[in-house]
C-alpha cells in the first residue's frame, strides 16, 4: 500500500522487514541504488506516515534502521511490510545520458527504421548494463543499440539490430 500521494510522485526506496533488537531498530531491504536514502535525518514516506530516520547501518545486504518515535520492539513490529517512498522531486540530478528507471517506464520504443517496438514496461537492473523490458523482448542499455532517448516526448528511439527483438 502507499501513501496518499499521487503514485507518479513517489518513488519506493526501502521495505521494512522484521525488527532487529529490543530498542525499535528495523531491517529494511533496499530498492534503491542511493544508500545515501537511509542517512541520519532523511525522512521517508510510509503508510505510517512521515518516518525520520535516526540511526542506520549496513548488515549484509540490509540496513538497520532506528526511526524518531519507534522506540521499542513492538512499535518496530507495526512496520513490518511497509515500503518506504521519497518524493521524486527530490532526486539529485543525474549526469548527461543518464536516466531514472521510473523516467524510461512508459516510454515508446522505436527503430531507426521506425518499427514500433513497444514500451518500455520494466528496468531491469544488471551488473554489465540495464535490459529495457517490452513487448517484443529486452533491450540492452548499450551506446551500441540505443540511439536517443527523449523524455519530453516519451520515445526511444535504437538501432535496427538483427536477432535482437523476438519476431524480427
Amino acid at each position: 500500500m502507499t501513501p496518499d500521494r499521487d503514485a507518479d510522485d513517489l518513488l519506493a526506496v526501502g521495505r521494512v522487514g522484521k525488527p532487529h533488537g529490543l530498542r525499535g531498530e528495523v531491517s529494511v531491504e533496499p530498492l534503491t541504488d542511493t544508500p545515501e536514502r537511509f542517512d541520519p535525518g532523511t525522512v521517508l514516506l510510509s503508510d505510517a506516515g512521515e518516518l525520520t530516520v535516526v540511526t542506520s547501518r549496513r548488515h549484509q545486504r540490509r540496513f538497520l534502521i532506528g526511526f524518531e518515535g519507534v522506540g521499542d520492539r513492538s512499535a518496530a513490529e507495526e512496520l513490518r511490510g511497509a515500503i518506504l517512498f521519497v518524493k521524486a522531486e527530490d532526486l539529485p540530478e543525474l549526469p548527461e545520458g543518464s536516466f531514472w528507471p521510473h523516467d524510461l517506464e512508459g516510454c515508446e520504443v522505436v527503430t531507426e527504421s521506425g518499427a514500433r517496438v513497444g514500451v518500455i514496461s520494466e528496468v531491469l537492473r544488471n551488473p554489465a548494463n540495464d535490459l529495457w523490458v517490452t513487448e517484443r523482448g529486452m533491450i540492452p542499455a548499450v551506446k551500441e543499440v540505443v540511439v536517443e532517448v527523449d523524455l519530453d516526448a516519451r520515445r526511444v528511439v535504437i538501432r535496427d539490430v538483427p536477432g535482437l527483438l523476438e519476431g524480427a
